[in-house]
């Protein structure tokens, strides 16, 4: 059994894997840097406890941060609580990329992750999006190698932001919008920011393909916001839940 922890600036996901590369079970639990690693081993063990799980039948576990504050207590939450240290994502782990970066070392665990995942569902050129607290869109080309990205404000980011330097905006959820054309301020809100959010993913990967003439780019979302947002895209992309996921248990694998 293989334990994937990924700390987000938002949430911690935890997904266990069995041997045969199913996952058993995905959790969340809020991310608080301030937190000791005996609460995260409380975290942890109530999570597993919810999911009916027996925590010690895992063998092995992975780490994905970026969140730096929190990465020493969850390394040593991890260790104490399975009796082994985690495989962390980062400098020195094999993942199979070539990374186009001028600063390798600032691409993202997660990034890293998604990109892996990707590289084994589709053929490249492909385009990921990570729609969480910020919306990162990368591009992979030929030879298994990470070209770069855009990196913009998250939906929920841009939600905030409106409503708190718009006095008379209200604090709304990202939901499904009624119609394009919104008849009251909610609706209003909500219609500009999933339909231009939507409309902007679509001018990007426009001028993305455009770098890739005569290939056909595979666009595929993830992160929480995701699912809401592609459901408005004219492009065609493709929602994975647990792309990060299975990326971490790629990585685990090759490093083996």
């Amino acid at each position: 059994m293989l334990l994937a922890v990924d700390v987000g600036n938002s949430t911690i996901s935890v997904g266990v894997f069995d041997e045969k590369k199913n996952l058993r079970f995905l959790g969340a639990i809020n991310t608080d840097s301030r937190k000791t690693s005996d609460q995260i081993c409380i975290d942890f063990m109530n999570i597993f406890a919810l999911y009916h799980f027996d925590y010690g039948a895992i063998t092995g576990s992975i780490l994905c941060s970026v969140v730096p504050p929190l990465n020493f207590m969850m390394e040593k939450a991890l260790t104490r609580l399975l009796g082994r240290p985690p495989m962390v994502v980062g400098p020195g782990v094999k993942t199979g990329l070539n990374i186009r970066l001028t600063v390798q070392s600032e691409m993202g665990a997660d990034i890293v992750a998604d990109s892996v995942a990707a590289l084994e569902k589709f053929q490249p050129p492909i385009i990921t999006i990570d729609m969480g607290t910020a919306t990162v869109i990368s591009v992979i080309s030929e030879w298994r190698t990470y070209e770069g990205g855009l990196l913009l404000p998250g939906v929920n980011v841009s939600l905030e932001a409106l409503s708190r330097r718009a006095a008379q905006l209200p604090d709304i959820s990202l939901q499904y919008p009624k119609s394009l054309i919104g008849k009251t301020t909610v609706d209003c809100m909500r219609s500009g920011i999933v339909y231009g959010t939507a409309g902007m993913l679509d001018g990007i990967i426009d001028r993305i393909r455009e770098e890739f003439p005569g290939q056909e780019v595979s666009v595929v979302a993830t992160g929480g916001n995701a699912p809401v947002i592609v459901k408005y895209t004219r492009n065609h992309i493709v929602y994975d839940k647990y792309l990060l996921m299975e990326g971490l248990w790629a990585i685990y694998q090759k490093n083996q």
